[in-house]
């Protein structure tokens, strides 16, 4: 089964995978410790930052493994399917992105909407990707990457895909 996944472009791509790769970072600081260790010449020594290194090791592996894998969740994209074309459920969904305020970054028109959200005047909100493909609408929404994650933010992008959803399928009934 194939999942669609949003596709980040340039520094968004850097700034929202950072964490993965801090994790990684710190696991290859434990390596390096564990290499180290074999050169002390005190075995006791030697077992303890091993078993330290060998523990942050662990940790950071599975910190980085956990958040990789809530990100790649997070990036895939809602498919909905209405009766109506592509030109109609752009229309709805920019409606809706008027009311709310949202900021439109990118538009092909009938094919692909990007929007920011606007959570305060210091900083973004959320990203909202909407393609449209026939009769089908495909709605991701992400934490801004300059913030990063938090459950706050993954409830408002969890809400603002079900305002994407209720708009769309709005049209159907």
């Amino acid at each position: 089964m194939y999942i669609e996944r949003l596709r980040l472009e340039g520094s968004d791509w850097v700034r929202y995978f950072a964490p993965v790769a801090f994790c990684a970072y710190l696991a290859a600081i434990c390596v390096a410790l564990i290499v180290t260790a074999t050169f002390l010449h005190n075995l006791r020594e030697a077992l303890a930052v091993s078993a330290a290194a060998a523990f942050g090791l662990l940790l950071s592996g599975a910190l980085g493994a956990g958040v990789l894998g809530m990100q790649l969740h997070e990036l895939r994209y809602l498919t909905l399917t209405n009766a109506c074309e592509a030109g109609a459920n752009c229309e709805r969904v920019l409606q809706l992105a008027r009311e709310l305020g949202w900021q439109l970054t990118r538009e092909q028109p009938g094919q692909r909407l990007n929007f920011r959200t606007a959570d305060s005047m210091l900083q973004q909100g959320e990203l909202i990707a909407v393609q449209f493909r026939g009769r089908q609408v495909l709605v991701a929404c992400i934490c801004d990457p300059g913030v990063g994650f938090s459950l706050v933010g993954r409830r408002r992008c969890q809400r603002n895909r079900q305002l994407v959803s209720q708009a769309v399928l709005q049209g159907t009934r």
